[in-house]
């Protein structure tokens, strides 16, 4: 069966095709309906957040201000439920008439209690304004950027120059490794919480296959070397602009050497200890859990999320 995977999946029509039509995109910013969902401090506006049932909260264009819903501040995400939505950055001195049982939120701790269309919607909004956030200067020379194509492409306002700055992603690998014995390699890095282990990944670097990264980052931070690697799934990851690109492999050799001091430390995980809360796993809407899960479940035994001695 398959796993859904936060923040992926088609949860909108993407209407890029207004991004190259000033026509449609006002006429898009003037339709009845047409909506927000707002971005302050890195965190999204979510309402029912104490409820079982949270969802993103969308407010039409209609109520903003105008400061907060002048075309140059909008970013057109496409059409969300079948109307226009947008993605604004706001902040936290705006008088926004936010309604009742809304508030700002962590998009990282709530995204897996929302439905998979909210968490899309959100992820997304939430990259587009920290890309734009960050790239506010031309990195070629130093002239502000006025967005342009419904916000998704910076353009220099310097005449002679013109640079265009578009939407970008960074590629990371992120995999399951596992010893053919029934066992997994998990690490964990200092700053998380006590116990937790993850799944071994790092960044791509330039000139360099996924394939090739996938050997590279488990050999530098575990010293295992693998074999039979298959991709499994990605994940968009807006924190701030990660593209998780999941594989797994198995281990050909089975002696952990750390040698880049990246991860705090790196083990050997049984099914057995898994289970019985020996371990505490990466949270259940990362890609690292749903590789941990396949490899859990392949077992055949109760599925990981109905074992109670299980720590999330």
């Amino acid at each position: 069966m398959a796993r859904r995977i936060t923040f992926a999946g088609p949860y909108l029509d993407r209407a890029a095709h207004l991004r190259q039509d000033p026509a449609g995109f006002d006429a898009a910013l003037a339709e009845p309906g047409s909506c927000a969902t707002l971005v302050c401090e890195s965190r999204s506006l979510v309402r029912d957040v104490d409820t079982d049932a949270p969802r993103a909260a969308l407010m039409e264009l209609v109520r903003l201000p105008d400061a907060v819903r002048r075309a140059e501040a909008l970013t057109l995400l496409g059409r969300f439920a079948d109307r226009p939505c947008f993605a604004v950055e706001v902040a936290p001195t705006d008088a926004l008439p936010t309604p009742a049982g809304t508030r700002f939120e962590d998009l990282r701790a709530i995204a897996g209690r929302l439905p998979a269309a909210d968490a899309g919607l959100l992820g997304y909004a939430r990259a587009m304004v920290g890309w734009r956030r960050r790239h506010r200067f031309c990195g070629v020379c130093g002239s502000p950027t006025r967005p342009v194509r419904g916000g998704h492409v910076l353009a220099c306002t310097r005449p002679t120059c013109g640079t265009e700055q578009f939407p970008r992603i960074d590629p990371a690998i992120i995999v399951l490794v596992d010893d053919d014995g029934g066992r997994a390699l998990l690490g964990r890095q200092a700053s998380w919480p006590a116990e937790r282990y993850s799944t071994i990944a790092g960044f791509v670097e330039p000139g360099e296959a996924l394939e090739d990264a996938v050997a590279r980052e488990v050999r530098e931070e575990t010293g295992i070397e693998i074999e039979r690697t298959e991709y499994f799934a990605s994940q968009p990851w807006p924190f701030p602009a990660s593209l998780m690109l999941g594989f797994t492999a198995r281990a050909a050799t089975h002696a952990i050497h750390r040698s880049d001091h990246e991860l705090e430390d790196a083990r050997w995980f049984t099914r057995e200890q898994v289970a019985a809360g020996g371990v505490r796993l990466p949270p259940r809407q990362s890609i690292s859990f749903s590789l941990i899960e396949r490899w859990f479940d392949a077992a055949g035994g109760p599925p990981l999320r109905a074992t109670p001695g299980a720590r999330f």
